[in-house]
């Protein structure tokens, strides 16, 4: 039985994800957490208070001190949580529709927990085992103040504050009505930036945009950017573990682009950069430009976390990690994906050159995607079915790390069943807009092929 995915717990609010549920997740977790206390957040979604609560109860009932922090970005309960030494509980769905929420667990030194451990909590769900106490010995629940201003504390120290100040930057910071409302702004203002906001106001029902930041969802934010003469445009997602760029001329930064100028920034000879088998041979170019080495696993933060961290017991470093989706993980920083870190870093790049230009380094391949539904899980096999036909049927190398990946001499399609949706994502990469669609259309073709059947 997995319940955790790739980056948590993930369903639609009040059907999938009931108070119910999340108070048996939090009964099992305090089955297998030790220690008396435990952090808690969450994002801004509508649902969030209802299911955090049930949250606290199902912590409580087995003894543990509930810290409750509130709305706050999903780093800033990882920061909490490495600051004070204890497991934390976020309440969030992340980038999915406002109707969706979910549970993401955070360890005692911050970051996200292995595999090895949720697979415990699973058991203890399955089994329905849980370690409630008696009446005299349950937990009690606080409010935390501040928990968001140590965040941006801690951000603010670990960026170049004195180079970005003196480049006198604009930046207009979109956080799409999400938990980065409560912290961006005021981290980007002390940076020395002149600051815009838009969608700004936290609201679970995100008004002004899906909390997913990608393209099309970012009409206002590259709007705003060209009427102000911003220099960038920063949007997150919901719980601002992410950051997506829009350069000076109002264009959103393809996301491997801006993955490849930060690697290109910090890696040295030697280092490992960890990232997922949907990588752009963007990344793949300067890797080995720098004479460091790439490792690929599985789509989704708890993959690539599992790997920094064998990584570095084996005594490698590992200088970056993370996806084109703007989830990037500094593990000298911390390894946890940190919007706020890492448009601080950004901003360190755009302070010595224009974003556009930045971008331009990295403009040699074309991206397309596609997210196609299904309705169960007969559909659901079907289509893999169909994908692993085309794949086995396919003259290129084939990779199966996650989903089926066949890469030719001039791109690679990846299809894969998503861990947080119901659906078929495909991913393609070219040189060409035309040979991008033409290799996604290798397995678009036979999954649209199983629906018109269907």
């Amino acid at each position: 039985m997995h319940v955790f995915g790739s980056s948590g717990v993930r369903g639609v609010a009040n059907e999938e994800v009931t108070p119910a549920y999340v108070l048996q997740i939090a009964q099992a977790t305090g089955s297998v957490w030790d220690g008396d206390r435990i952090a808690l957040a969450r994002d801004t979604r509508t649902s969030g208070e209802m299911l955090a609560d049930a949250a606290a109860s199902g912590l409580a009932s087995t003894g543990h001190a509930v810290d409750l922090l509130g709305e706050a970005p999903t780093p800033a309960l990882q920061a909490y949580c490495a600051r004070h030494g204890v497991p934390g509980m976020m309440i969030t769905a992340s980038h999915n529709p406002p109707a969706y929420n979910g549970v993401k667990l955070i360890g005692a030194d911050g970051v996200e927990l292995d595999r090895a451990v949720l697979d415990d909590i699973e058991d203890r769900l399955e089994a329905t085992e849980f370690d409630t106490v008696q009446w005299d010995g349950l937990g009690r629940t606080r409010a935390v103040d501040g928990a968001g201003e140590d965040y941006v504390t801690e951000v603010l120290d670990a960026v170049d504050r004195t180079a970005i100040g003196a480049a006198e930057l604009t930046v207009v910071v979109d956080p799409g009505h999400g938990a980065g409302c409560h912290t961006s702004p005021t981290f980007l203002r002390e940076l020395g930036c002149t600051v815009h906001t838009v969608n700004a106001q936290p609201d679970g029902h995100f008004p002004g945009r899906d909390p997913e930041p990608i393209d099309p969802h970012l009409a206002d934010l590259r709007e705003y950017v060209r009427t102000t003469d911003a220099d960038l445009g920063i949007a997150h997602d919901g719980d601002a573990d992410r950051a997506v760029f829009v350069d000076e001329t109002g264009t959103t930064i393809n996301g491997d682009a801006a993955l490849a100028a930060l690697v290109e920034a910090t890696v040295e000879p030697g280092d490992h950069v960890v990232s997922a088998v949907n990588a752009s041979q963007r990344l793949v170019d300067v890797v080995e430009a720098a004479d460091a080495e790439l490792t690929l696993t599985r789509i989704g933060s708890t993959y690539l976390i599992t790997q920094i961290q064998q990584l570095r017991a084996a005594g490698e470093t590992v200088s970056v990690a993370g996806e084109g989706n703007g989830g990037i993980i500094f593990p000298g920083y911390r390894i946890a994906r940190d919007g706020a870190y890492t448009a601080g870093k950004f901003l360190e790049l755009v302070a010595e050159e224009p974003a556009s230009e930045i971008a331009a380094r990295f403009d040699d391949y074309v991206n397309v995607r596609a997210a196609v539904e299904y309705e169960d899980e007969t559909e659901r096999a079907a289509m893999l079915e169909a994908v692993e036909a085309a794949a086995t049927e396919a003259v290129a190398d084939l990779d199966t790390t996650d989903g089926y990946r066949l890469k030719y001499g001039d791109g690679w399609v990846l299809a894969r069943p998503s861990g947080t949706e119901p659906v078929v994502r495909i991913y393609a990469e070219a040189h060409t807009q035309g040979r991008a669609d033409e290799l996604l259309s290798t397995f678009a073709d036979p999954i649209d092929r199983v629906r018109e059947d269907g």
